[in-house]
Protein backbone atom coordinates (compact mmCIF):
# COMPACT_ATOMS: atom_id res chain seq x y z
CA UNK A 1 0.00 0.00 0.00
CA UNK A 2 2.62 2.33 0.95
CA UNK A 3 4.92 1.73 -2.44
CA UNK A 4 1.72 1.57 -4.62
CA UNK A 5 -0.13 4.89 -2.79
CA UNK A 6 1.28 7.39 -0.46
CA UNK A 7 4.82 6.99 -1.37
CA UNK A 8 4.15 9.28 -4.24
CA UNK A 9 1.52 11.33 -2.88
CA UNK A 10 4.43 11.82 -0.40
CA UNK A 11 6.68 12.47 -3.00
CA UNK A 12 4.64 15.02 -4.67
CA UNK A 13 4.12 16.73 -1.43
CA UNK A 14 8.11 16.88 -0.21
CA UNK A 15 9.21 18.14 -3.95
CA UNK A 16 6.71 20.92 -4.27
CA UNK A 17 7.52 22.03 -1.07
CA UNK A 18 11.04 21.65 -1.26
CA UNK A 19 11.56 23.81 -4.50
CA UNK A 20 9.65 26.54 -2.68
CA UNK A 21 11.67 26.39 0.31
CA UNK A 22 14.59 26.35 -2.45
CA UNK A 23 13.66 28.55 -4.91
CA UNK A 24 16.05 31.63 -4.36
CA UNK A 25 18.75 29.41 -3.23
CA UNK A 26 18.13 27.29 -7.09
CA UNK A 27 18.14 31.00 -8.64
CA UNK A 28 21.35 31.76 -7.37
CA UNK A 29 23.03 28.46 -8.18
CA UNK A 30 21.67 28.99 -11.60
CA UNK A 31 23.18 32.42 -12.17
CA UNK A 32 26.30 31.27 -11.07
CA UNK A 33 26.77 28.27 -13.02
CA UNK A 34 25.27 30.27 -16.49
CA UNK A 35 28.13 32.65 -16.37
CA UNK A 36 30.48 30.13 -15.94
CA UNK A 37 29.14 27.80 -18.34
CA UNK A 38 28.53 30.27 -20.96
CA UNK A 39 24.67 30.02 -20.63
CA UNK A 40 24.31 26.21 -19.56
CA UNK A 41 23.20 26.11 -15.95
CA UNK A 42 21.79 22.78 -16.18
CA UNK A 43 22.47 19.31 -17.17
CA UNK A 44 20.37 16.79 -18.85
CA UNK A 45 20.81 12.71 -19.06
CA UNK A 46 19.01 9.92 -20.26
CA UNK A 47 18.47 8.18 -17.46
CA UNK A 48 16.28 4.66 -17.12
CA UNK A 49 13.71 4.71 -14.19
CA UNK A 50 11.03 2.19 -13.40
CA UNK A 51 10.71 -0.23 -15.43
CA UNK A 52 13.49 0.68 -17.57
CA UNK A 53 11.85 3.18 -18.80
CA UNK A 54 13.86 6.20 -19.76
CA UNK A 55 13.68 9.67 -18.89
CA UNK A 56 16.06 12.88 -19.00
CA UNK A 57 17.72 13.80 -15.35
CA UNK A 58 17.86 16.86 -14.07
CA UNK A 59 21.08 18.80 -12.66
CA UNK A 60 22.91 21.38 -11.44
CA UNK A 61 26.11 21.64 -14.42
CA UNK A 62 29.30 21.32 -12.64
CA UNK A 63 31.70 20.43 -15.26
CA UNK A 64 32.44 22.65 -18.22
CA UNK A 65 32.70 20.96 -21.86
CA UNK A 66 36.46 21.55 -22.20
CA UNK A 67 38.10 19.40 -24.50
CA UNK A 68 41.26 18.05 -25.28
CA UNK A 69 43.58 18.92 -28.90
CA UNK A 70 41.86 15.60 -30.87
CA UNK A 71 38.10 17.41 -29.61
CA UNK A 72 37.47 14.31 -26.70
CA UNK A 73 36.29 15.88 -22.98
CA UNK A 74 38.80 16.79 -20.69
CA UNK A 75 38.68 14.66 -17.24
CA UNK A 76 36.17 14.88 -14.89
CA UNK A 77 38.97 16.69 -12.52
CA UNK A 78 39.79 19.09 -15.34
CA UNK A 79 36.50 20.53 -16.04
CA UNK A 80 34.72 20.46 -12.63
CA UNK A 81 35.04 24.53 -12.49
CA UNK A 82 35.26 25.64 -8.65
CA UNK A 83 31.74 27.12 -8.15
CA UNK A 84 30.57 23.50 -9.73
CA UNK A 85 32.82 21.95 -6.96
CA UNK A 86 31.31 23.89 -4.19
CA UNK A 87 27.53 22.63 -5.31
CA UNK A 88 28.67 19.37 -5.93
CA UNK A 89 30.00 18.81 -2.69
CA UNK A 90 27.02 20.34 -1.07
CA UNK A 91 24.93 18.26 -3.25
CA UNK A 92 22.92 21.45 -4.38
CA UNK A 93 23.40 19.67 -7.78
CA UNK A 94 20.90 16.96 -6.75
CA UNK A 95 17.79 20.08 -6.21
CA UNK A 96 16.73 20.37 -9.72
CA UNK A 97 15.42 16.64 -9.28
CA UNK A 98 12.96 17.80 -7.56
CA UNK A 99 11.43 18.79 -11.02
CA UNK A 100 11.98 15.10 -11.52
CA UNK A 101 10.04 13.68 -8.87
CA UNK A 102 6.98 16.03 -9.38
CA UNK A 103 7.04 14.51 -12.97
CA UNK A 104 6.91 11.17 -11.28
CA UNK A 105 10.26 10.27 -13.09
CA UNK A 106 11.87 9.50 -9.74
CA UNK A 107 11.42 9.64 -5.80
CA UNK A 108 12.50 11.37 -3.53
CA UNK A 109 14.34 8.02 -2.20
CA UNK A 110 15.49 5.02 -4.54
CA UNK A 111 18.15 3.26 -5.98
CA UNK A 112 20.00 6.06 -7.75
CA UNK A 113 19.00 6.25 -11.63
CA UNK A 114 22.65 5.16 -13.95
CA UNK A 115 23.49 5.43 -16.98
CA UNK A 116 21.58 3.53 -19.83
CA UNK A 117 24.68 1.57 -21.00
CA UNK A 118 25.15 0.18 -17.65
CA UNK A 119 21.72 -1.88 -18.41
CA UNK A 120 23.32 -4.49 -20.99
CA UNK A 121 25.72 -5.51 -17.84
CA UNK A 122 22.85 -5.88 -14.90
CA UNK A 123 22.81 -9.61 -14.21
CA UNK A 124 18.87 -11.11 -13.57
CA UNK A 125 19.02 -9.62 -9.23
CA UNK A 126 20.43 -6.24 -10.28
CA UNK A 127 18.23 -5.38 -12.52
CA UNK A 128 15.57 -5.26 -9.96
CA UNK A 129 16.80 -1.88 -9.12
CA UNK A 130 14.06 -0.71 -11.95
CA UNK A 131 11.14 -2.32 -9.76
CA UNK A 132 10.64 0.73 -8.30
CA UNK A 133 11.34 4.67 -9.23
CA UNK A 134 14.69 6.12 -8.77
CA UNK A 135 15.91 8.51 -6.15
CA UNK A 136 17.20 11.50 -5.19
CA UNK A 137 18.94 10.11 -2.54
CA UNK A 138 18.98 6.11 -1.39
CA UNK A 139 20.17 3.32 0.61
CA UNK A 140 23.38 2.88 -1.42
CA UNK A 141 23.49 6.81 -1.14
CA UNK A 142 23.48 6.71 2.81
CA UNK A 143 26.15 4.08 3.19
CA UNK A 144 28.92 4.92 0.83
CA UNK A 145 27.68 6.88 -2.04
CA UNK A 146 30.60 7.11 -4.41
CA UNK A 147 32.98 5.70 -1.93
CA UNK A 148 32.30 2.09 -2.22
CA UNK A 149 32.62 -0.28 -5.12
CA UNK A 150 29.92 -1.16 -7.57
CA UNK A 151 28.73 -4.92 -6.45
CA UNK A 152 28.10 -3.12 -2.83
CA UNK A 153 26.39 -0.46 -4.50
CA UNK A 154 23.83 -2.89 -6.31
CA UNK A 155 23.61 -5.02 -3.34
CA UNK A 156 22.23 -2.30 -0.94
CA UNK A 157 20.14 -0.99 -4.01
CA UNK A 158 18.18 -4.46 -4.06
CA UNK A 159 17.93 -4.43 -0.21
CA UNK A 160 16.06 -1.32 -1.08
CA UNK A 161 13.84 -2.97 -3.17
CA UNK A 162 13.29 -5.83 -1.17
CA UNK A 163 12.61 -3.97 2.38
CA UNK A 164 10.86 -1.33 0.90
CA UNK A 165 8.85 0.94 3.72
CA UNK A 166 8.24 4.20 5.51
CA UNK A 167 10.38 3.93 8.09
CA UNK A 168 13.38 2.75 5.75
CA UNK A 169 12.78 5.70 3.57
CA UNK A 170 12.40 8.30 6.84
CA UNK A 171 15.72 6.67 8.40
CA UNK A 172 17.58 6.84 4.55
CA UNK A 173 15.81 10.87 4.82
CA UNK A 174 17.37 11.90 7.99
CA UNK A 175 20.98 10.04 6.98
CA UNK A 176 20.98 11.41 3.64
CA UNK A 177 21.30 15.39 5.35
CA UNK A 178 23.83 14.05 7.71
CA UNK A 179 25.92 12.92 4.36
CA UNK A 180 25.42 16.35 2.62
CA UNK A 181 26.65 18.19 6.05
CA UNK A 182 29.61 15.91 6.56
CA UNK A 183 30.31 15.69 2.50
CA UNK A 184 30.62 12.09 2.83
CA UNK A 185 31.68 9.28 -0.23
CA UNK A 186 30.99 12.19 -2.97
CA UNK A 187 33.95 10.74 -4.99
CA UNK A 188 35.41 7.47 -5.89
CA UNK A 189 39.16 6.67 -4.57
CA UNK A 190 41.19 8.93 -7.10
CA UNK A 191 38.34 10.07 -8.96
CA UNK A 192 36.51 13.42 -8.97
CA UNK A 193 33.56 11.70 -9.42
CA UNK A 194 33.35 7.65 -10.01
CA UNK A 195 34.25 4.97 -12.50
CA UNK A 196 32.09 3.65 -15.06
CA UNK A 197 30.58 0.61 -14.27
CA UNK A 198 31.32 -2.02 -16.79
CA UNK A 199 30.37 -4.93 -15.80
CA UNK A 200 33.26 -6.73 -13.71
CA UNK A 201 34.01 -3.90 -10.79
Amino acid sequence: MYNKIFKRVIDFIFATLGLFLTFPLLVLVSIGLTIVNKGKPFFFQSRPGKDEKLFYIIKFKTMNDKKDSKGNLLPDSKRISKIGRIVRKSSLDELPQLINVLKGDMSIIGPRPLLPEYLLYYNQEQKKRHDVRPGISGWAQVNGRNAISWTSKFQLDIYYVNNISFYLDLEIFFKSFKKVIKSEGISAENHATIEKFNGKN
